[in-house]
């Protein structure tokens, strides 16, 4: 699925607080529609290079984080030509994925 067009329904914007955590989302995240992950819902995904709140996004999936302590993964979509570090996707997604153990997969 690496560098396929995804496109991204938003349920928590950026700027939205989490629904049960004292946590404020700094990006975009939702899920795509249709695809399902390890824990039988919407595969989720986190959007980078998107710095305003939006309901759906069309873009790249250029990541796939893979949680070795949870049972499903991440993916991680941009605007099309839009590329990223392994490290700064650590960076921007740290906000969630600190309080997992995971990997990085990339084209």
């Amino acid at each position: 699925m690496l560098g396929k067009i995804v496109d991204v329904i938003v349920d928590r914007p950026l700027g939205s607080k989490h629904p049960e955590f004292d946590m404020i989302y700094p990006v975009n995240y939702g899920y795509v529609e249709g695809i399902f992950a390890g824990d039988g819902e919407e595969q989720d995904a986190y959007i980078l290079g998107v710095n305003e709140p939006v309901d759906k996004f069309c873009g790249n999936l250029i990541a796939i984080i893979h949680r070795l302590n949870d049972n499903e993964d991440k993916w991680v979509v941009a605007p099309e030509g839009m590329h990223f570090t392994k490290e700064s996707i650590i960076k921007q997604l740290y906000f969630q994925e600190q309080y997992f153990e995971s990997e990085i997969l990339m084209q």
